[in-house]
Protein backbone atom coordinates (compact mmCIF):
# COMPACT_ATOMS: atom_id res chain seq x y z
CA UNK A 1 0.00 0.00 0.00
CA UNK A 2 1.48 3.50 -0.83
CA UNK A 3 1.42 5.27 2.96
CA UNK A 4 1.65 9.24 3.12
CA UNK A 5 5.10 10.40 4.60
CA UNK A 6 5.87 9.79 8.15
CA UNK A 7 6.77 13.17 9.35
CA UNK A 8 8.10 14.46 12.62
CA UNK A 9 5.92 16.88 14.75
CA UNK A 10 7.35 19.93 13.76
CA UNK A 11 7.15 19.35 10.48
CA UNK A 12 3.51 18.30 11.10
CA UNK A 13 2.90 21.81 12.98
CA UNK A 14 4.23 23.54 10.41
CA UNK A 15 2.02 21.68 7.66
CA UNK A 16 -1.07 22.07 9.53
CA UNK A 17 -0.72 25.72 10.41
CA UNK A 18 -0.38 26.33 6.62
CA UNK A 19 -3.00 24.07 5.81
CA UNK A 20 -5.43 25.78 8.12
CA UNK A 21 -4.17 29.28 6.44
CA UNK A 22 -4.70 27.95 3.02
CA UNK A 23 -8.21 26.28 4.12
CA UNK A 24 -9.42 29.78 5.36
CA UNK A 25 -8.07 31.51 2.01
CA UNK A 26 -9.61 28.82 0.11
CA UNK A 27 -13.16 29.01 1.48
CA UNK A 28 -13.36 33.23 1.80
CA UNK A 29 -15.25 34.75 -0.55
CA UNK A 30 -15.26 38.03 -1.46
CA UNK A 31 -18.97 37.86 -1.93
CA UNK A 32 -20.57 35.40 -0.22
CA UNK A 33 -23.73 33.46 -1.92
CA UNK A 34 -27.10 34.40 -0.71
CA UNK A 35 -28.12 30.80 -0.57
CA UNK A 36 -26.85 27.02 -0.89
CA UNK A 37 -22.63 26.84 -1.29
CA UNK A 38 -21.71 23.34 -1.97
CA UNK A 39 -17.74 22.97 -1.41
CA UNK A 40 -15.61 20.05 -2.65
CA UNK A 41 -11.71 18.75 -2.87
CA UNK A 42 -11.57 17.11 -6.73
CA UNK A 43 -8.65 15.12 -7.59
CA UNK A 44 -6.44 18.01 -8.78
CA UNK A 45 -5.69 21.57 -9.50
CA UNK A 46 -7.63 23.47 -11.78
CA UNK A 47 -5.46 25.17 -14.20
CA UNK A 48 -6.17 24.15 -17.82
CA UNK A 49 -10.15 25.44 -18.49
CA UNK A 50 -10.82 24.87 -22.23
CA UNK A 51 -12.19 21.05 -22.09
CA UNK A 52 -10.91 20.31 -25.81
CA UNK A 53 -7.55 21.83 -25.10
CA UNK A 54 -6.83 18.79 -22.91
CA UNK A 55 -8.01 15.22 -22.34
CA UNK A 56 -7.35 15.89 -18.30
CA UNK A 57 -10.33 15.05 -16.00
CA UNK A 58 -10.64 17.79 -13.84
CA UNK A 59 -10.69 20.36 -17.30
CA UNK A 60 -13.21 17.41 -18.32
CA UNK A 61 -15.43 18.01 -14.81
CA UNK A 62 -15.01 21.82 -15.67
CA UNK A 63 -16.56 21.40 -18.83
CA UNK A 64 -19.59 19.65 -17.66
CA UNK A 65 -20.12 23.03 -15.21
CA UNK A 66 -20.44 24.98 -17.67
CA UNK A 67 -20.68 23.80 -21.13
CA UNK A 68 -23.32 21.31 -22.68
CA UNK A 69 -23.30 18.54 -25.30
CA UNK A 70 -25.65 17.86 -28.50
CA UNK A 71 -26.64 14.25 -26.79
CA UNK A 72 -25.53 12.30 -23.56
CA UNK A 73 -24.88 9.03 -22.50
CA UNK A 74 -27.43 7.28 -20.08
CA UNK A 75 -27.08 4.50 -17.39
CA UNK A 76 -27.96 2.02 -19.51
CA UNK A 77 -25.30 3.08 -22.29
CA UNK A 78 -28.18 4.59 -24.73
CA UNK A 79 -27.50 7.69 -26.62
CA UNK A 80 -30.55 10.33 -25.69
CA UNK A 81 -30.97 13.95 -26.52
CA UNK A 82 -29.64 16.32 -24.62
CA UNK A 83 -29.24 20.15 -26.32
CA UNK A 84 -30.72 18.45 -29.93
CA UNK A 85 -32.97 15.30 -30.90
CA UNK A 86 -31.76 13.29 -34.43
CA UNK A 87 -33.33 11.62 -37.13
CA UNK A 88 -31.47 9.63 -39.50
CA UNK A 89 -31.96 8.95 -43.15
CA UNK A 90 -33.17 5.67 -44.53
CA UNK A 91 -29.53 5.00 -46.02
CA UNK A 92 -28.16 5.79 -42.80
CA UNK A 93 -25.77 8.51 -44.41
CA UNK A 94 -27.60 11.56 -42.99
CA UNK A 95 -28.30 12.81 -39.24
CA UNK A 96 -29.73 15.69 -39.03
CA UNK A 97 -29.78 17.44 -35.28
CA UNK A 98 -32.18 19.71 -34.47
CA UNK A 99 -31.79 22.17 -31.21
CA UNK A 100 -34.47 22.06 -28.68
CA UNK A 101 -35.97 25.67 -27.93
CA UNK A 102 -34.87 27.88 -24.87
CA UNK A 103 -31.00 27.30 -25.28
CA UNK A 104 -28.85 30.47 -24.56
CA UNK A 105 -25.02 30.83 -24.39
CA UNK A 106 -24.06 32.70 -20.59
CA UNK A 107 -23.60 35.96 -22.18
CA UNK A 108 -27.26 35.95 -23.16
CA UNK A 109 -27.16 35.57 -27.36
CA UNK A 110 -28.91 32.29 -28.78
CA UNK A 111 -27.05 28.84 -29.52
CA UNK A 112 -27.24 28.49 -32.90
CA UNK A 113 -26.21 25.56 -34.84
CA UNK A 114 -23.54 27.19 -36.56
CA UNK A 115 -22.11 27.57 -33.18
CA UNK A 116 -22.43 23.62 -32.82
CA UNK A 117 -21.08 23.10 -36.32
CA UNK A 118 -17.99 24.93 -35.09
CA UNK A 119 -17.94 23.01 -31.95
CA UNK A 120 -18.07 19.60 -33.45
CA UNK A 121 -15.31 20.33 -35.78
CA UNK A 122 -12.79 21.81 -33.20
CA UNK A 123 -13.93 18.62 -31.27
CA UNK A 124 -13.28 16.09 -33.83
CA UNK A 125 -9.96 17.68 -34.70
CA UNK A 126 -8.10 16.31 -31.86
CA UNK A 127 -10.82 13.48 -30.42
CA UNK A 128 -10.03 10.33 -31.15
CA UNK A 129 -13.06 9.48 -31.72
CA UNK A 130 -14.16 12.72 -33.23
CA UNK A 131 -11.29 12.00 -36.24
CA UNK A 132 -12.51 8.74 -36.69
CA UNK A 133 -16.27 10.26 -37.36
CA UNK A 134 -14.55 12.53 -39.77
CA UNK A 135 -13.08 10.50 -41.51
CA UNK A 136 -16.49 8.89 -42.91
CA UNK A 137 -17.91 12.20 -42.76
CA UNK A 138 -18.45 14.10 -45.96
CA UNK A 139 -19.83 17.60 -44.82
CA UNK A 140 -21.54 18.85 -41.44
CA UNK A 141 -23.13 22.38 -41.59
CA UNK A 142 -25.71 24.41 -40.31
CA UNK A 143 -28.48 23.61 -42.71
CA UNK A 144 -30.38 26.46 -40.72
CA UNK A 145 -30.44 28.48 -37.03
CA UNK A 146 -31.51 25.47 -35.35
CA UNK A 147 -30.79 22.24 -37.83
CA UNK A 148 -27.29 20.80 -38.13
CA UNK A 149 -26.71 18.08 -40.93
CA UNK A 150 -24.45 15.81 -41.36
CA UNK A 151 -23.72 13.42 -44.12
CA UNK A 152 -21.14 10.65 -44.40
CA UNK A 153 -19.80 9.03 -47.24
CA UNK A 154 -20.79 5.24 -46.03
CA UNK A 155 -22.69 4.41 -42.68
CA UNK A 156 -20.90 4.60 -39.77
CA UNK A 157 -22.45 3.10 -36.41
CA UNK A 158 -20.74 5.37 -34.17
CA UNK A 159 -22.01 8.77 -35.10
CA UNK A 160 -24.13 8.90 -32.27
CA UNK A 161 -21.99 7.26 -29.62
CA UNK A 162 -18.90 9.70 -30.83
CA UNK A 163 -20.72 12.76 -30.40
CA UNK A 164 -22.21 11.49 -27.21
CA UNK A 165 -19.18 10.20 -25.18
CA UNK A 166 -19.33 11.03 -22.01
CA UNK A 167 -15.84 11.52 -20.78
CA UNK A 168 -12.77 12.71 -22.68
CA UNK A 169 -12.66 14.69 -24.84
CA UNK A 170 -16.03 15.35 -24.62
CA UNK A 171 -17.67 17.31 -27.39
CA UNK A 172 -18.99 20.43 -25.51
CA UNK A 173 -20.61 22.90 -27.43
CA UNK A 174 -19.86 26.59 -27.58
CA UNK A 175 -19.99 29.93 -29.15
CA UNK A 176 -18.72 29.89 -32.63
CA UNK A 177 -16.30 32.54 -31.96
CA UNK A 178 -14.73 30.57 -29.23
CA UNK A 179 -15.21 27.23 -31.42
CA UNK A 180 -12.94 29.49 -34.00
CA UNK A 181 -10.04 29.12 -32.12
CA UNK A 182 -7.63 26.29 -32.93
CA UNK A 183 -7.44 23.19 -30.87
CA UNK A 184 -4.38 23.34 -29.98
CA UNK A 185 -4.95 27.07 -28.52
CA UNK A 186 -7.20 27.60 -25.25
CA UNK A 187 -10.00 29.46 -26.09
CA UNK A 188 -9.83 33.66 -24.42
CA UNK A 189 -13.19 32.89 -22.21
CA UNK A 190 -15.58 30.68 -20.66
CA UNK A 191 -18.76 31.04 -22.25
CA UNK A 192 -21.03 28.14 -22.22
CA UNK A 193 -24.74 26.93 -22.08
CA UNK A 194 -24.50 24.55 -19.51
CA UNK A 195 -26.26 24.98 -15.77
CA UNK A 196 -23.21 26.47 -14.13
CA UNK A 197 -21.81 29.90 -14.90
CA UNK A 198 -17.70 30.00 -14.45
CA UNK A 199 -16.67 33.00 -12.42
CA UNK A 200 -13.65 34.12 -13.87
CA UNK A 201 -13.51 36.70 -10.77
CA UNK A 202 -12.87 34.63 -8.42
CA UNK A 203 -10.59 32.01 -10.39
CA UNK A 204 -7.28 31.64 -8.61
CA UNK A 205 -4.84 28.53 -9.72
CA UNK A 206 -3.79 26.50 -7.00
CA UNK A 207 -6.65 27.78 -4.53
CA UNK A 208 -10.18 27.76 -5.92
CA UNK A 209 -12.73 27.70 -8.94
CA UNK A 210 -16.04 28.99 -8.32
CA UNK A 211 -19.20 28.52 -10.16
CA UNK A 212 -22.79 29.69 -9.61
CA UNK A 213 -26.31 28.50 -11.06
CA UNK A 214 -27.18 29.65 -14.11
CA UNK A 215 -30.44 30.80 -13.93
CA UNK A 216 -31.26 30.99 -17.92
CA UNK A 217 -30.52 27.14 -17.64
CA UNK A 218 -33.94 25.25 -19.31
CA UNK A 219 -33.55 21.66 -17.98
CA UNK A 220 -34.62 18.69 -19.75
CA UNK A 221 -37.78 17.19 -18.23
CA UNK A 222 -36.41 13.61 -18.31
CA UNK A 223 -34.50 12.38 -14.70
CA UNK A 224 -30.73 12.84 -14.51
CA UNK A 225 -29.28 9.37 -16.10
CA UNK A 226 -25.13 9.95 -15.92
CA UNK A 227 -24.27 12.85 -18.58
CA UNK A 228 -28.01 12.72 -19.95
CA UNK A 229 -31.17 14.26 -18.98
CA UNK A 230 -32.30 16.98 -16.98
CA UNK A 231 -29.23 18.53 -15.18
CA UNK A 232 -31.31 20.66 -12.47
CA UNK A 233 -29.44 22.60 -10.33
CA UNK A 234 -30.56 23.01 -6.54
CA UNK A 235 -27.76 24.83 -5.19
CA UNK A 236 -26.88 28.56 -5.97
CA UNK A 237 -22.86 27.97 -6.02
CA UNK A 238 -20.54 25.25 -6.12
CA UNK A 239 -16.63 26.13 -4.89
CA UNK A 240 -13.78 23.63 -6.09
CA UNK A 241 -11.28 23.74 -3.03
CA UNK A 242 -7.52 23.20 -3.66
CA UNK A 243 -6.21 20.68 -0.72
CA UNK A 244 -2.93 18.55 -2.28
CA UNK A 245 -2.35 17.33 1.26
CA UNK A 246 -5.14 14.85 1.49
CA UNK A 247 -5.15 14.10 5.25
CA UNK A 248 -5.50 17.85 5.53
CA UNK A 249 -9.07 17.39 2.79
CA UNK A 250 -9.65 14.56 4.98
CA UNK A 251 -9.96 16.47 7.97
CA UNK A 252 -11.87 18.99 6.28
CA UNK A 253 -14.82 16.75 5.22
CA UNK A 254 -14.66 15.41 9.10
CA UNK A 255 -14.96 18.38 10.49
CA UNK A 256 -17.98 20.02 7.72
CA UNK A 257 -15.23 22.37 6.04
CA UNK A 258 -15.97 20.92 2.85
CA UNK A 259 -18.72 19.06 1.37
CA UNK A 260 -17.52 16.33 -0.99
CA UNK A 261 -14.29 14.65 -1.82
CA UNK A 262 -13.68 13.07 -4.87
CA UNK A 263 -10.56 10.78 -4.02
CA UNK A 264 -10.24 9.20 -1.16
CA UNK A 265 -7.23 7.64 0.11
CA UNK A 266 -6.77 4.25 0.01
CA UNK A 267 -5.64 4.13 3.90
CA UNK A 268 -7.92 6.20 5.39
CA UNK A 269 -11.16 4.38 4.18
CA UNK A 270 -11.70 2.65 7.70
CA UNK A 271 -11.99 5.81 9.11
CA UNK A 272 -13.99 7.45 6.98
CA UNK A 273 -16.29 4.36 6.56
CA UNK A 274 -16.73 4.55 10.13
CA UNK A 275 -17.95 8.16 10.35
CA UNK A 276 -21.80 7.83 10.35
CA UNK A 277 -21.82 11.65 9.52
CA UNK A 278 -20.52 10.79 5.60
CA UNK A 279 -21.26 8.51 2.75
CA UNK A 280 -18.68 6.67 1.24
CA UNK A 281 -19.37 5.16 -2.04
CA UNK A 282 -17.49 4.27 -5.50
CA UNK A 283 -19.29 6.68 -8.14
CA UNK A 284 -17.25 5.22 -11.03
CA UNK A 285 -18.43 1.43 -10.82
CA UNK A 286 -16.47 0.55 -13.84
CA UNK A 287 -13.12 2.11 -12.87
CA UNK A 288 -9.80 3.44 -14.18
CA UNK A 289 -7.17 1.72 -16.02
CA UNK A 290 -3.58 2.95 -15.30
CA UNK A 291 -1.04 3.38 -17.67
CA UNK A 292 2.66 4.39 -18.44
CA UNK A 293 2.98 6.35 -22.03
CA UNK A 294 6.28 6.77 -23.79
CA UNK A 295 7.32 9.46 -26.07
CA UNK A 296 8.11 7.82 -29.44
CA UNK A 297 9.54 11.17 -30.58
CA UNK A 298 13.26 11.02 -28.85
CA UNK A 299 15.82 8.74 -27.50
CA UNK A 300 15.54 6.76 -26.12
CA UNK A 301 11.50 5.46 -26.64
CA UNK A 302 12.29 5.84 -30.18
CA UNK A 303 13.67 3.04 -30.67
CA UNK A 304 11.30 0.15 -30.45
CA UNK A 305 13.72 -2.11 -28.95
CA UNK A 306 14.14 0.19 -26.10
CA UNK A 307 10.23 0.43 -25.75
CA UNK A 308 10.19 -3.12 -25.57
CA UNK A 309 12.41 -3.85 -22.41
CA UNK A 310 11.13 -1.34 -20.50
CA UNK A 311 7.72 -3.28 -20.71
CA UNK A 312 9.33 -6.59 -19.81
CA UNK A 313 10.28 -4.86 -16.55
CA UNK A 314 7.16 -3.09 -15.56
CA UNK A 315 4.86 -5.44 -13.12
CA UNK A 316 1.21 -5.12 -12.56
CA UNK A 317 1.19 -5.94 -9.05
CA UNK A 318 3.89 -3.86 -8.21
CA UNK A 319 2.23 -0.69 -9.38
CA UNK A 320 -1.73 -1.81 -8.03
CA UNK A 321 0.13 -2.61 -4.20
CA UNK A 322 1.77 0.72 -4.42
CA UNK A 323 -1.33 2.13 -5.88
CA UNK A 324 -3.91 0.91 -3.78
CA UNK A 325 -3.04 -1.86 -1.74
CA UNK A 326 -6.96 -3.42 -0.95
CA UNK A 327 -7.52 -6.51 -3.24
CA UNK A 328 -11.36 -5.25 -2.94
CA UNK A 329 -10.06 -2.05 -5.16
CA UNK A 330 -7.89 -2.89 -7.73
CA UNK A 331 -7.11 -6.14 -10.74
CA UNK A 332 -4.61 -6.88 -12.25
CA UNK A 333 -5.66 -6.96 -16.50
CA UNK A 334 -3.62 -6.57 -19.12
CA UNK A 335 -6.66 -6.04 -21.52
CA UNK A 336 -5.86 -2.68 -23.45
CA UNK A 337 -9.91 -2.63 -23.74
CA UNK A 338 -10.30 -3.56 -20.09
CA UNK A 339 -11.22 -6.92 -18.10
CA UNK A 340 -14.54 -8.18 -18.15
CA UNK A 341 -16.15 -6.63 -21.53
CA UNK A 342 -16.46 -8.49 -24.96
CA UNK A 343 -13.14 -6.96 -26.45
CA UNK A 344 -11.10 -8.12 -23.38
CA UNK A 345 -8.04 -10.75 -23.92
CA UNK A 346 -4.74 -11.11 -22.39
CA UNK A 347 -2.82 -11.40 -26.11
CA UNK A 348 0.87 -9.78 -25.54
CA UNK A 349 0.63 -9.08 -21.78
CA UNK A 350 2.03 -12.53 -19.78
CA UNK A 351 5.02 -10.57 -18.24
CA UNK A 352 3.10 -7.62 -17.50
CA UNK A 353 0.83 -9.98 -15.66
CA UNK A 354 2.74 -12.51 -14.18
CA UNK A 355 5.16 -9.92 -13.26
CA UNK A 356 8.48 -11.99 -14.29
CA UNK A 357 9.58 -10.42 -17.04
CA UNK A 358 12.70 -8.61 -15.45
CA UNK A 359 15.46 -11.17 -16.93
CA UNK A 360 14.30 -10.29 -20.20
CA UNK A 361 13.88 -6.51 -19.62
CA UNK A 362 17.83 -6.81 -18.68
CA UNK A 363 18.91 -8.85 -21.24
CA UNK A 364 16.59 -7.32 -24.54
CA UNK A 365 18.21 -3.47 -22.83
CA UNK A 366 21.77 -5.09 -23.26
CA UNK A 367 21.15 -5.63 -26.91
CA UNK A 368 18.88 -2.85 -27.90
CA UNK A 369 21.66 -0.31 -28.04
CA UNK A 370 20.58 1.99 -25.51
CA UNK A 371 23.43 4.36 -24.90
CA UNK A 372 22.47 5.05 -21.42
CA UNK A 373 20.49 8.21 -22.10
CA UNK A 374 18.46 9.14 -18.55
CA UNK A 375 14.63 8.90 -19.24
CA UNK A 376 12.86 11.57 -17.99
CA UNK A 377 10.05 10.96 -16.13
CA UNK A 378 7.49 13.33 -14.62
CA UNK A 379 6.30 12.25 -11.30
CA UNK A 380 2.93 14.18 -9.62
CA UNK A 381 2.97 14.35 -6.23
CA UNK A 382 -0.18 16.05 -5.45
CA UNK A 383 -2.83 13.51 -6.72
CA UNK A 384 -4.08 10.74 -4.87
CA UNK A 385 -3.79 8.32 -7.82
CA UNK A 386 -0.87 9.57 -9.42
CA UNK A 387 1.70 9.20 -6.42
CA UNK A 388 2.87 5.59 -6.89
CA UNK A 389 3.43 4.71 -10.35
CA UNK A 390 6.30 6.94 -11.52
CA UNK A 391 8.23 5.88 -8.38
CA UNK A 392 7.38 2.32 -8.71
CA UNK A 393 8.45 2.34 -12.34
CA UNK A 394 11.29 4.34 -11.90
CA UNK A 395 12.77 1.28 -9.72
CA UNK A 396 12.01 -1.08 -12.09
CA UNK A 397 13.36 0.91 -14.75
CA UNK A 398 16.60 1.03 -12.75
CA UNK A 399 16.59 -2.62 -11.90
CA UNK A 400 16.28 -3.53 -15.48
CA UNK A 401 19.48 -1.06 -16.25
CA UNK A 402 17.98 2.54 -17.59
CA UNK A 403 19.64 4.86 -15.86
CA UNK A 404 16.20 7.17 -15.02
CA UNK A 405 15.54 11.18 -13.94
CA UNK A 406 12.88 11.36 -11.33
CA UNK A 407 11.32 15.37 -11.76
CA UNK A 408 9.22 15.74 -8.68
CA UNK A 409 6.34 18.12 -10.01
CA UNK A 410 2.26 18.54 -9.60
CA UNK A 411 -0.38 17.18 -12.10
CA UNK A 412 -1.32 20.52 -13.70
CA UNK A 413 2.65 20.99 -14.63
CA UNK A 414 2.15 17.29 -16.13
CA UNK A 415 -0.94 17.87 -17.77
CA UNK A 416 0.74 21.51 -19.68
CA UNK A 417 4.45 19.58 -20.05
CA UNK A 418 3.15 16.53 -21.62
CA UNK A 419 2.05 18.62 -24.98
CA UNK A 420 5.54 19.82 -25.30
CA UNK A 421 7.50 17.65 -28.22
CA UNK A 422 10.96 19.39 -27.26
CA UNK A 423 13.65 17.26 -26.29
CA UNK A 424 13.83 16.26 -22.62
CA UNK A 425 16.69 18.69 -22.57
CA UNK A 426 15.01 21.28 -23.51
CA UNK A 427 11.93 20.86 -20.90
CA UNK A 428 10.29 17.70 -22.66
CA UNK A 429 10.01 14.53 -21.33
CA UNK A 430 10.25 10.48 -21.56
CA UNK A 431 7.65 8.90 -19.92
CA UNK A 432 4.41 9.89 -17.80
CA UNK A 433 1.43 7.85 -15.91
CA UNK A 434 -2.09 8.75 -16.27
CA UNK A 435 -5.44 6.99 -15.85
CA UNK A 436 -7.85 6.75 -17.75
CA UNK A 437 -12.04 5.65 -16.89
CA UNK A 438 -12.94 1.89 -18.28
CA UNK A 439 -15.76 4.52 -20.79
CA UNK A 440 -12.48 6.07 -22.60
CA UNK A 441 -10.41 2.61 -22.97
CA UNK A 442 -13.56 0.39 -23.94
CA UNK A 443 -12.88 -0.20 -27.54
CA UNK A 444 -10.19 0.92 -29.97
CA UNK A 445 -11.85 3.60 -31.18
CA UNK A 446 -12.68 5.54 -28.07
CA UNK A 447 -9.23 4.46 -26.39
CA UNK A 448 -7.23 7.39 -27.52
CA UNK A 449 -3.57 6.36 -26.18
CA UNK A 450 -4.02 3.61 -28.71
CA UNK A 451 -3.83 5.72 -31.57
CA UNK A 452 -1.13 5.25 -34.34
CA UNK A 453 -1.09 8.93 -36.24
CA UNK A 454 1.75 10.13 -35.16
CA UNK A 455 1.83 14.13 -34.24
CA UNK A 456 -1.47 14.36 -34.81
CA UNK A 457 -2.12 11.80 -32.33
CA UNK A 458 -2.16 11.79 -28.36
CA UNK A 459 0.74 12.91 -26.02
CA UNK A 460 3.83 10.42 -26.73
CA UNK A 461 2.95 10.94 -30.63
CA UNK A 462 3.02 7.27 -31.49
CA UNK A 463 2.91 6.39 -35.15
CA UNK A 464 1.82 2.93 -36.29
CA UNK A 465 -0.17 2.64 -39.83
CA UNK A 466 -0.92 -1.20 -38.96
CA UNK A 467 -3.00 -0.04 -36.25
CA UNK A 468 -4.82 2.84 -38.20
CA UNK A 469 -5.94 -0.05 -40.88
CA UNK A 470 -7.17 -2.43 -38.18
CA UNK A 471 -9.07 0.23 -36.66
CA UNK A 472 -10.45 1.21 -39.55
CA UNK A 473 -11.27 -2.67 -40.65
CA UNK A 474 -12.97 -2.47 -36.58
CA UNK A 475 -15.63 0.19 -37.76
CA UNK A 476 -16.48 -1.99 -40.56
CA UNK A 477 -16.80 -5.51 -39.04
CA UNK A 478 -19.97 -6.76 -39.69
CA UNK A 479 -20.79 -8.70 -36.52
CA UNK A 480 -19.23 -9.09 -33.03
CA UNK A 481 -17.22 -11.67 -33.07
CA UNK A 482 -15.12 -10.23 -36.48
CA UNK A 483 -14.66 -6.82 -33.87
CA UNK A 484 -13.61 -9.09 -30.88
CA UNK A 485 -10.92 -10.50 -33.22
CA UNK A 486 -9.60 -7.74 -34.77
CA UNK A 487 -9.63 -5.49 -31.41
CA UNK A 488 -7.24 -8.99 -30.05
CA UNK A 489 -5.22 -8.04 -33.20
CA UNK A 490 -4.61 -4.17 -32.66
CA UNK A 491 -3.59 -5.22 -28.65
CA UNK A 492 -1.35 -7.64 -30.11
CA UNK A 493 0.03 -4.79 -32.78
CA UNK A 494 0.41 -2.31 -29.59
CA UNK A 495 2.43 -4.49 -27.29
CA UNK A 496 4.78 -5.34 -29.96
CA UNK A 497 4.75 -1.94 -30.62
CA UNK A 498 4.55 -0.75 -26.72
CA UNK A 499 2.23 2.06 -27.61
CA UNK A 500 1.49 2.45 -24.12
CA UNK A 501 2.05 -0.05 -20.51
CA UNK A 502 -1.54 -0.88 -18.90
CA UNK A 503 -0.86 -1.09 -15.34
CA UNK A 504 -3.96 -2.91 -14.14
CA UNK A 505 -7.37 -1.51 -13.12
CA UNK A 506 -8.61 -0.06 -9.94
CA UNK A 507 -11.50 1.73 -8.41
CA UNK A 508 -11.31 4.77 -5.74
CA UNK A 509 -14.01 6.08 -3.35
CA UNK A 510 -15.65 9.38 -3.01
CA UNK A 511 -17.27 10.79 -0.03
CA UNK A 512 -19.38 13.46 1.40
CA UNK A 513 -21.32 14.91 4.30
CA UNK A 514 -25.04 13.68 4.66
CA UNK A 515 -26.05 16.58 4.22
CA UNK A 516 -26.02 15.92 0.50
CA UNK A 517 -28.47 14.11 -1.45
CA UNK A 518 -28.59 13.57 -4.92
CA UNK A 519 -25.44 13.33 -5.89
CA UNK A 520 -24.73 10.82 -9.55
CA UNK A 521 -22.90 8.01 -10.54
CA UNK A 522 -21.50 7.21 -13.98
CA UNK A 523 -18.06 7.26 -15.90
CA UNK A 524 -17.69 10.61 -16.03
CA UNK A 525 -17.91 12.13 -11.90
CA UNK A 526 -18.43 13.66 -10.18
CA UNK A 527 -21.14 16.13 -11.71
CA UNK A 528 -23.27 19.01 -9.51
CA UNK A 529 -26.52 19.05 -10.84
CA UNK A 530 -29.54 17.04 -9.37
CA UNK A 531 -27.10 17.10 -5.91
CA UNK A 532 -28.74 19.10 -3.29
CA UNK A 533 -27.75 20.79 0.13
CA UNK A 534 -29.60 20.78 3.80
CA UNK A 535 -29.03 23.25 6.04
Amino acid sequence: MFHLMRRGPRAFASTLALSVVALSTALASPVLAAGKTLTAVLHSDLRIIDPIFTTAYITRDHGYMVYDTLVATDSNFKVQPQMADWKISDDKLTYTFTLRDGLKWHDGAPVTAEDCVASLKRWAAVDGMGQKLMDFTASIEATDAKTITLKLKEPYGLVLDSIGKPSSRVAFMMPKRLAETPADKQIPEQIGSGPFKFVQGEFQPGVKAVYVKNTDYVPRKEPASWTSGGKVVKVDRVEWITMPDSQTAVNALQSGDIDFMENLPFDMLPVLEANKELKIEVLNKFGFQTLGRMNFLHPPFDNVKVRRAALLAMNQKDVLDALVGNAKYQKICGAFFVCDTPLATDVGSETLIKGNGMAQAKKALAESGYDGTPIVIMAPGDVTTLKAQPIVAAQLLREAGFKVDLQATDWQTVVSRRASQKPPKEGGWNMFFTNWVAADVSNPIANLSISGLGKKGWFGWAEDAKIEQLKDAFVRAASVDDQKKIAADIQKQAYEQVIYIPLGQYLIASGWRKSLNGVLDGPATPVFWNVDKSE
